[in-house]
């Protein structure tokens, strides 16, 4: 059975991925790449993104074999829930630091999922939270602020 291009799931799947891949490659040209041993700032995000084109091409592949078809429709609140979640994460991150940013990144996209709870969703967001500070702040020692209040921004 054949599946008309704009309905195969797999296929738009690739193609989303090979355009995120190509975006973060040009972005990052503008960074220096550096080397294995002395990884410059674009040395992360373009390697990203030849994984993405790559992952991209394979699943563009399978999908124009395979054939299956998208099931339903758009559903516009949780892309906009989502949008707003990574904006806001940027927003607040700035402003108001790494957790208070984290938890409402989590939340939000958590909330933005047909089976949505509140419990799991606390949860989830302690997990990580801790598991960023972890990594991020204590394991990397990157300069984040927990928390910081600079309304003057």
């Amino acid at each position: 059975m054949s599946t008309k291009f704009p309905n195969n799931r797999d296929a738009l799947a690739g193609l989303l991925f090979m355009a995120l891949g190509t975006i973060g490659f040009f972005v990052a040209l503008s960074y220096p790449f550096g080397s294995l041993q002395e990884m410059g700032p674009g040395f992360f995000p373009r390697v990203l993104g030849v994984i993405l084109i790559g992952f991209g091409i394979v699943t563009l592949l399978k999908g124009l074999r395979s054939g299956e078809q998208v099931d339903g429709s758009w559903s516009w609140l949780p892309l906009l829930l989502l949008a707003v979640a990574l904006v806001a994460f940027g927003w607040l991150m700035e402003r108001f630091g790494l957790l208070p940013a984290l938890v409402v990144l989590i939340v939000t996209s958590a909330r933005a999922g047909k089976e949505f709870r509140w419990k799991e969703a606390v949860v989830l967001t302690v997990i990580l939270c801790l598991m960023a500070v972890a990594i991020f702040v204590w394991g990397l020692g990157l300069p984040y602020s927990l928390f910081s209040f600079e309304l003057g921004h």
